[in-house]
Formats: structure tokens, sequence, C-alpha cells
């Protein structure tokens, strides 16, 4: 059963309590931080200075690294062409590289969480150098969703990602619960969408996904289960997409167009639409889902309701 979601009110503060003062971000004395300023050293790069971040006063290097020796994290989204294009015209006009990527290193090599459109665009420039923002905490590498601000991520990316991170997780150690990954994975939905958009990835996720925000819960599971228990739940979802994808295509025989005609379709037969409960079963409900499918009629459908029904944003790539 999915749990009970709890809404935190923001406690107030009072103006400049909380984290360091600014002579205080320069005092650094952490074996780990000092470590991996040596690793720098060694792996050709050059550690410009070291400082505690002011707000939680964990400690950062500014380092240039050289940039053959950095890359995105393997289960990130791949960069998009017309977002590195737009960054190597800003470099190239202002002559400056100003917007430090976030790294970990990572096997004598840096990965970057946040950063991979820079990244690219100063490779594409035939740079030699990319300055970095070096944590050395290497679960910030599983930050992506909260770090990336350089290009807000799409349904489909924000779920590949997720499904990804579960993956690498599961492999470096699948002992942990998938609940404890909260934070990194932000919704549980992504996990299951994540997986679905793995086998199909034309499937318009966003037709489907306010249902799965309702119905699904993060696992109290260890990931070496979890994930394959998403990837299940992702089968039993392109299932009713098979489901719903031939009512579409019957109303459409019968000359009914639009853009919404899936998620109005989906809107149809599910099963708590008009529900006021907070508490589901996955499996009970997307059952419910199959039989509504399978009983749909379409003579019943009016080009009005359709329209009456869209609006709403239809999700990019879709």
């Amino acid at each position: 059963m999915a749990k009970k979601r709890t809404v935190r009110r923001r406690k107030k503060v009072a103006a400049k309590s909380v984290g360091l003062a600014p002579t205080d971000t320069k005092l650094v004395d952490d074996p780990a931080t000092v470590q991996l300023a040596r690793d720098v050293e060694n792996d050709g790069g050059v550690v410009l200075t070291s400082y505690r971040e002011p707000f939680g006063s964990t400690p950062v290097i500014l380092a240039a690294l050289p940039i053959d020796r950095v890359e995105p994290t393997p289960f990130q989204r791949d960069p998009s062409e017309p977002h590195v294009k737009r960054l190597m015209n800003v470099i190239e006009t202002l002559r400056r590289f100003l917007d430090p990527i976030i790294a970990i290193r990572h096997d004598d090599k840096y990965w970057t969480p946040n950063g991979n459109h820079r990244l690219q665009a100063l490779r594409k420039l035939g740079a030699q150098t990319v300055v970095a923002l070096l944590v050395p905490d290497p679960d910030v590498a599983f930050k992506i969703l909260a770090l990336n601000t350089e290009k807000a991520h799409n349904l489909k990316e924000k779920s590949l990602e997720t499904i990804r991170m579960a993956r690498a997780l599961a492999d470096s150690d699948g002992t942990r619960v998938e609940r404890t990954f909260a934070f990194e994975f932000d919704q549980p939905a992504f996990l299951t969408l994540g997986a679905a958009y793995e086998e199909r990835p034309r499937l318009s996720g966003g037709a489907y996904h306010s249902l799965l925000r309702r119905i699904e819960d993060f696992l109290d599971e260890r990931l070496s289960r979890a994930v394959p228990e998403r990837e299940r739940r992702a089968k039993k979802l392109l299932a009713i997409d098979d489901e719903v994808g031939r009512i579409v295509q019957k109303l459409k025989t019968r000359g009914l167009t639009s853009p919404y005609l899936r998620p109005f379709v989906v809107a149809r037969i599910n099963p708590i639409r008009f529900s006021t409960s907070t508490e589901f079963d996955f499996d009970d409900v997307l059952g419910r889902m199959q039989k509504n499918a399978a009983k749909f009629n379409i003579d019943k459908v009016r080009q009005e309701e359709v329209v009456r029904a869209g609006g709403g944003p239809v999700e990019e790539g879709d």
C-alpha cells in the first residue's frame, strides 16, 4: 500500500543565522580534501584553491582539470546538441568560461553530474582545460536531478536518469534499500516510467505520470530486488499502453483527431480518477485499468468530449 504523504512546512529562520561567515570559509582541515588535492596534481590538474562551502560548511576544491580526464556520469541523459551549440556561442562571444562544472574523482578520472553540456561545448571549441568545483563526497554523483540547473529535464530524461542511477547503485551495493534514495530519485514514478521508456523510447509517459504519482511509493526493498520490481511494473504499464494505443487507433479511424487522444483514453480507463483515497495497490489499479480498456466503447466517444479534455501540455518527444 502507498503510504500517506505528509506536507512539512519550512521553519522560519533568522537572517544571517545559518552557515559560515566569509572569514571561516577558507579554513579547510580535512584529510580527504588534502588527498584529493594531491590526486588532482598527480592527474595533471591544478588546484586553484580549496574552501568550505558557506551554507553547509562542506569542503570543496576549485580545480583546473585536463578536459580529456572528465566524463559525464554514465547514467545521465544524452546532451542536447542545440543547447551545446548555444553554450559554444556564448563562450566564444564572451571569450570566457565563467560557470565551473561540478565533479567528483572516480577511478583516476572525473565524473560530472552537473555540467555535461558545458563540458561538451568546451570540447567542441578545442579547449584543453575545464574548471570544476571538485567535491570529495562521491555520492554527489547521484544527485543529478537536484543539481542540474543548466537545462531543465523533461519527463523522459528524468525517468531514464533515475532508473539508470538505480541500476548503477544496485551494481555497486544492492543491499541498500530503495527508499533511502528518495532524495536522489525524487519520485517513485520516475523509476517505473524509466524502465518503461527503456523498453519503449516513444512512450507517451506524460499520459500516465499523474496516475503513477498517486499509486507509487518508494519500496522498502533492497535495490537488487527493487530494480526487477520496477521492470515488472513497467511491463504491466506497457501492456496497458498497448491497449490504449489500439483504442486511440480506432478513434482515429472514426475521424476523431486530437493530440490529446491518448491522455483522454487513459483518463477514461483510470479507475481512481474520482477517488479521494490516498492509499492504492499498484497491481490492483493497473489490473482494473486493463479491464476498463478491454471494455472501452469507442462508439460512445464524441469529438467535443475529446476537445474539452484537451488543453494540457503535450510532452516533448511524444
